[in-house]
């Protein structure tokens, strides 16, 4: 099995909106792989070198190389392939949509609603995917040294309406995310239940 690669970046082809695949030169030799989307940005130029961690799908008619910006991605893309219904398009996607951090704060919270916003992850799928993995990713994420703050977002119980309050006053979905992770560093308000204080605060880190 291929680890990594590590070579220069040949090309990055945008073939859709949620599938890209870069060529990589490692000794002459060019690998096409699949890459989550947002890993373009990431990526150094094109003539630059870079290391791409990598899992090899095999299917009946068809042989596809995945590639990653780290090895911890790259793991839980295999986690995510090893639950019943989730393919590697669909776990690319899930990777692509909430990033690693979020994902997997998302799987071990229980946060279903999060999950769902994945293009193709309906409630029950999503419910599975917490179900399954909860335990295993509880586990990983302190062998990967994976460091998930534990106030990272509002009480399951008050998360809906600080969303959807954040969402009618405009902010996109990346936003909110982005405030929520961000105010909730602080341990004073990643203790309250009061959906009225994270929503204030949010707006407040969103208009600096």
């Amino acid at each position: 099995m291929i680890g990594y690669l590590k070579g220069t970046i040949a090309s990055v082809q945008k073939v859709s909106s949620t599938r890209v695949i870069l060529t990589i030169d490692v000794n002459n030799v060019g690998y096409d792989l699949q890459i989550v989307p947002r890993l373009v940005q990431e990526l150094p130029e094109v003539g630059e070198e870079s290391q791409i961690f990598t899992h090899l799908n095999f299917r009946e008619d068809q042989i596809t190389l995945f590639g990653f910006g780290s090895a911890a991605e790259r793991d839980l893309f295999r986690q995510l392939v090893s639950v019943s219904g989730i393919g590697p398009q669909l776990a690319l996607a899930l990777l692509d949509t909430l990033g690693l951090q979020d994902l997997v704060q998302a799987i071990v919270s229980g946060n279903t609603r999060l999950l769902s916003r994945t293009p193709g992850v309906g409630a029950k799928t999503a419910e599975r995917i917490a179900l399954e993995l909860k335990t295993k990713l509880s586990e990983w994420r302190q062998q990967a040294n994976l460091v998930l703050a534990p106030g990272a977002g509002p009480a399951t119980n008050i998360l809906e309406d600080v969303e959807m309050t954040l969402l009618a006053l405009g902010y996109t979905e990346k936003e909110i995310s982005q405030a929520l992770q961000a105010v909730g560093q602080s341990s004073a308000i990643s203790k309250s239940d009061d959906a009225e204080i994270w929503i204030r605060q949010a707006i407040a880190w969103l208009s600096q």
